[in-house]
């Protein structure tokens, strides 16, 4: 089954010049290996289309069950220079929820949120 990321983990973020630091944070350590198998440091990039201009790396936390993605070029110059209001950290961490993950049908019980 396919479903938002958001049913399987929470983001938290920071943002500092123009590079912006996103955490993807399972909610079961179920969900961790299919999380982390897809998405990528690429597959975050292109989530993203053309907003991040620079290079994403992934750090893998697999201790806690955490991806952290560091991505360059990713807030428009930086906030203080940016005239984008979105181009936030928060607003980037926020909108890779909506990445879908494929899981096994087992793991729906482990599911949070609604459905969409």
């Amino acid at each position: 089954m396919r479903v938002p990321l958001r049913r399987l983990a929470h983001s938290r973020s920071g943002d500092k010049g123009n590079t912006s630091n996103t955490a993807v944070i399972a909610y079961a350590p179920e969900f961790y290996p299919h999380i982390k198998q897809q998405l990528t440091a690429d597959a975050f990039k292109a989530h993203y289309g053309t907003l991040i201009t620079g290079t994403v790396t992934r750090y893998d936390v697999d201790g806690l069950q955490v991806l952290n993605f560091v991505a360059d070029g990713a807030l428009g110059g930086g906030v203080s220079r940016s005239l984008a209001i979105d181009n936030y950290g928060k607003a980037l961490a926020s909108a890779v929820l909506r990445f879908e993950v494929e899981i096994p049908d087992a793991l729906s019980p482990l599911l949070r949120g609604p459905e969409r």
